[in-house]
């Protein structure tokens, strides 16, 4: 008999390793050969952790005394306004745990990780990289101002890649807006006219350190990663084989900063 199909739910409960050995072992091949369900699965972990850790302080808290339910029962006919609060409170646990798919929803789609920062990157490559005009706002010639500029703005030092071993060149780059706060976008271009984009940004406290990962938005592909609280993402319509080279020599030179 087949296996049942791996579902939304099945997924989650993986996560939360509420699964019966045997599912769970089914749900871990699949995750296997579908690699971009296995980042989603990835940042819901991430997710999980951080939500643990946020709250780990109340959760060692005792149950306040107004919610013990013996002494509820207890005591039938004391401050019957607080039982119905004690009622209330309990209809939002409820009301809570239902929401948690909402919730979940949610944080994903306002998540800063590296789908974030990819999907950002691959937005500013589809605005700028057609534009024949001005798709950069300080040329690769005011290369100085360019790395000062953005590294005042971001906070961060940041250093331009050099991309020529690779036979790309820089173009030059701007500031841009995300929903995550302002990112330096570098581009770059090679002889056949191909060009790319490198987004970088400040990650939040959870995702200071990252590994490189493929991502893609429509026909922009790239790869995404962070390293020392910086993300980084590297995006062009060229192949993962061709681009993956490239993100390394990034990741390299960003190291060395």
């Amino acid at each position: 008999m087949s296996q049942r199909p791996i579902t939304e739910d099945d997924l989650h409960a993986y996560v939360d390793q509420a699964l019966e050995p045997e599912r769970r072992a089914g749900v871990a091949r699949y995750l296997d050969d579908h690699p971009d369900v296995a980042r989603r699965v990835a940042a819901f972990a991430t997710q999980r952790e951080q939500l643990r850790g946020a709250l780990a302080s109340i959760a060692d808290e005792p149950l306040p005394a107004e919610l013990n339910l013996s002494r509820i029962i207890e005591n039938p006919r004391r401050r019957p306004l607080r039982a119905w609060g004690v009622v209330a409170a309990l209809l939002l646990l409820g009301i809570g745990g239902l929401g948690g798919w909402t919730m979940h929803s949610l944080l994903q789609e306002g998540s800063n990780g590296l789908s974030a920062l990819a999907q950002e990157a691959a937005y500013s490559y589809g605005v700028y990289a057609p534009d024949r005009v001005r798709p950069v706002e300080i040329r690769a010639s005011d290369s100085v101002e360019l790395t000062q500029w953005v590294s005042n703005r971001l906070k961060q030092p940041v250093r331009v890649p050099d991309l020529s071993v690779s036979g790309y060149r820089l173009m030059g780059g701007r500031l841009v807006a995300t929903s995550h706060g302002p990112a330096a976008m570098f581009m770059y271009d090679d002889d056949h006219g191909d060009r790319l984009v490198v987004l970088t940004r400040p990650m939040n406290r959870g995702e200071q350190n990252t590994p490189m990962v493929p991502q893609s938005t429509g026909d922009v592909a790239g790869f995404a990663w962070a390293d020392g609280g910086m993300g980084y993402t590297l995006v062009g319509q060229l192949s993962g084989d061709t681009l993956k080279p490239i993100a390394n020599e990034i990741r390299k030179q960003a190291r060395a900063i």
